[in-house]
């Protein structure tokens, strides 16, 4: 262990001197035994510590759930933040603290990092997510001048509880019952870190191979069925030829309002993103490939309506409601339109231009191209949300605009000007992934940090490598790989037997938490197996294939094979499974079928059959 770091173990809600502790320590590798000497029975906690020193700006990570600071201050969505010396009442109902603990279920692995100031070597704590004493709770502190790493057996989670709303609820406590003469074994490992916050990889690679021995990928079913029951939902469900649009949710009940479910589905459609272009791409690649007449038609149609209409700023819309047709992003920016929604759209619109060239989604392209461009600032950001209909850039902030350069890059043989774009905003962006602080992506979370950061960027920069062969780029999209597996669930949860999730047995390896502040599993991952399986080869690195393919075969698990399959109709696909206690309890599947969660498993499975992968 590093000479600036101590590890302790203590019992927590019990008298000490009923318990025997023994530690036998060898490498990074620190063995605890436990026993009960008490002569009654005793509810109790056991908590092991490792402090390092000299913390005066500490750097926190919990992968998929703590990222330095986690939430800005002024983030629109409230969710757990780091401040140092924020104790109040007041700011932990406001989801801020200097200490936090969580259940190990919320991490996408079970270890927390801490860099104790810029430039400092740092140390990680790692534990199994789950041993004899109940599910294992991971927490860091900032102390006297010291950051505090934690895990406890069993988990609590202090100083409140996040369900997925800005209302706090009470701390968790759970405690083990030890019985006179009981004795349980905890096993521990403490990593030492370069000042390299880039670090976690190594880690996470080691823990992943770890774990995945326990944790066997399952699929229900191979890649071509699995593709093809996507494809058959987004047509039989999500598909409205009027006026041509992707519909965002259906439900599964389709009795439950005695009109066939309709009223229960989202009468709306993104333009990308959630639904729109993307989606339809990915119909289109199918239907290329089986000869599905009925699906091509369907997709052609989508995009046909989503490119009929540009904003007046003379970019794509961003989203389509039944009611009052296009309009702007979910975003408090009135008239605002999210770059992440509109370059994800025009990127998949260029690709969908070379299986179905039509001047009308050219002239769409272009346009939302050549306005983005002019805009461009000229540091090379982007912007991140724009006005309908003046084109101003309402916000600068986050790593939104990084969904612009793959776009940008595909559609280089059309104007010199873009590749130029898309390379100043690439090295514009770079800053956000050596920071290791990628965020703002997703519309509904203001700028938070999500996975979906990741895919964003390394699509972008993956596009750059494609075209240029500059290493640079190649060096920037393995790292924002990186930082979208933080994400990536690399053990499996274990779920109570009689809940959804349990009597499937469904296997979370390979699924990645949506972000710190929506903590459930969903799919998106899949929309960058493409560049993930272009990664590997270029670097000769077998390990981002080898993600890209486990986080294909978890979600072959849970596409409706047949009307009825977990409640569901054939083809529907869910958009989050809840692994931890937020949103909804442990064990359950939300019971709505989403179009981006069919049609990113759609376009996985197409993408992975493309490159003979699947």
């Amino acid at each position: 262990m590093s000479a600036t770091a101590s590890l302790e173990v203590t019992v927590l809600d019990a008298d000490p001197d009923d318990f025997a502790v023994d530690v036998v320590s060898q490498g990074g590798t620190h063995r605890i035994a436990i026993a009960c000497r008490a002569a009654e029975p005793s509810e109790a906690a056991v908590r092991v510590t490792v402090r390092i020193e000299g913390a005066s700006d500490p750097w926190w990570l919990i992968p998929g759930l703590f990222y330095g600071e986690n939430r800005p201050a002024g983030n629109e969505r409230l969710y757990p933040r780091f401040e140092a010396g924020a104790r109040t009442a007041a700011q932990h109902d406001a989801f801020v603290s200097d200490e936090w603990h969580f259940r190990s279920d919320r991490a996408a692995t079970p270890v927390v990092f801490a860099w104790p100031a810029p430039g400092a070597a740092g140390v990680a704590l790692s534990a199994a997510a789950e041993t004899e004493l109940g599910l294992t709770g991971l927490g860091f502190a900032h102390r006297d001048g010291a950051a505090v790493l934690s895990a406890t057996f069993p988990a609590r989670e202090f100083p409140v509880t996040y369900y997925g709303d800005a209302r706090p609820r009470p701390a968790q406590v759970l405690r083990h019952r030890f019985e006179p003469g009981d004795s349980a074994a905890l096993v521990v490992q403490v990593h030492e870190l370069s000042a390299d916050r880039h670090d976690y990889a190594r880690v996470l690679r080691a823990l992943h191979a770890a774990s995945a021995a326990s944790a066997a990928l399952r699929p229900w079913v191979d890649v071509p069925t699995a593709a093809a029951l996507a494809a058959d939902g987004l047509l039989r469900w999500h598909y409205d030829p009027d006026p041509g649009v992707l519909l965002e949710t259906v439900g599964f009940d389709r009795e439950i309002t005695g009109r066939d479910g309709r009223p229960v589905d989202r009468q709306a459609m993104h333009v990308g993103w959630v639904s729109g272009i993307p989606w339809a791409y990915a119909m289109l690649r199918h239907a290329e490939r089986t000869g599905g007449s009925a699906l091509r038609d369907a997709a052609i149609h989508v995009i046909d309506f989503c490119t009929a209409e540009l904003s007046p700023g003379g970019t794509l819309w961003g989203v389509w409601y039944r009611g009052s047709g296009w309009t702007q992003s979910w975003t408090t920016h009135r008239r605002g339109l999210h770059s992440r929604t509109l370059g994800e759209a025009t990127h998949f619109l260029v690709r969908a231009l070379a299986l179905e060239d039509r001047e009308p989604w050219r002239r769409a392209a272009r346009s939302s191209l050549d306005v983005v461009v002019a805009r461009q600032r000229e540091d090379g950001s982007l912007g991140s949300i724009h006005h309908a209909d003046t084109g101003e850039v309402l916000s600068w902030e986050g790593s939104a605009g990084l969904a612009w350069v793959g776009a940008l890059v595909e559609a280089a043989g059309w104007d010199e000007r873009y590749l130029d774009a898309a390379i100043r905003a690439g090295r514009h962006y770079a800053a956000f992934v050596l920071d290791e602080y990628l965020h703002g992506a997703p519309e509904d979370v203001d700028l938070a940090v999500t996975s979906e950061d990741g895919y964003v960027a390394v699509m972008a920069y993956m596009a750059l490598h494609r075209a240029t062969g500059d290493d640079q780029w190649l060096e920037l999209a393995r790292r924002a790989a990186d930082f979208a597996l933080t994400f990536r669930y690399t053990y499996d949860v274990t779920f109570a037997p009689g809940t959804m999730l349990g009597v499937y047995d469904f296997g979370t390896r390979g699924a990645d938490q949506a972000s710190a502040s929506n903590q459930h599993l969903h799919a998106y991952g899949l929309v960058c197996t493409r560049e993930l399986l272009e990664l590997s080869d270029a670097t000769a690195d077998g390990h981002y294939r080898e993600r890209a393919l486990e986080t294909l075969a978890c979600f072959r698990q849970f596409v409706a094979r047949f009307d009825g399959d977990f409640n569901a109709y054939r083809g529907m696909v869910t958009e989050r499974y809840y692994q931890t206690e937020c949103f909804q309890p442990k064990g359950m599947l939300l019971t709505l079928s989403h179009a981006w969660s069919a049609g990113v498993l759609l376009l996985g499975c197409e993408d992975a059959l493309a490159a003979d992968a699947g």
